[in-house]
């Protein structure tokens, strides 16, 4: 008799792990949104250059020297040029200093 109990609760069990794991799933999806994994090649306005995310259009800046993308992702140009003016001193851009 204890073999059948054990048999009754394995097969509810299983199907309420995939559910589970399916609703973590679709949470985990939901609250994360785009994983900006498709961008664009650079685009050079204003004197920057930046890529577009092609799932959700969010910008992010782009160093063409180093041929790599820097700084915060955000839908504003403006405001991530703003971002690059604040940061100015850091590592990007990367600016050519004279030898003294």
């Amino acid at each position: 008799m204890a073999d059948e109990s054990k048999k009754k609760k394995s097969r509810w069990l299983w199907p309420l792990g995939v559910t589970a794991t399916g609703l973590t799933g679709a949470a985990v999806v939901l609250l994360r949104g785009c994983w900006h994994n498709k961008m664009s090649w650079p685009v050079r306005s204003h004197g920057y250059s930046y890529q577009v995310c092609m799932g959700c259009g969010i910008k992010r800046l782009f160093d063409e020297k180093a041929f790599c993308a820097y700084g915060p992702y955000r839908y504003d140009l403006n405001g991530l040029i703003a971002w690059d003016r604040a940061h100015q001193g850091e590592t990007y851009p990367q600016e050519e200093r004279p030898a003294s």
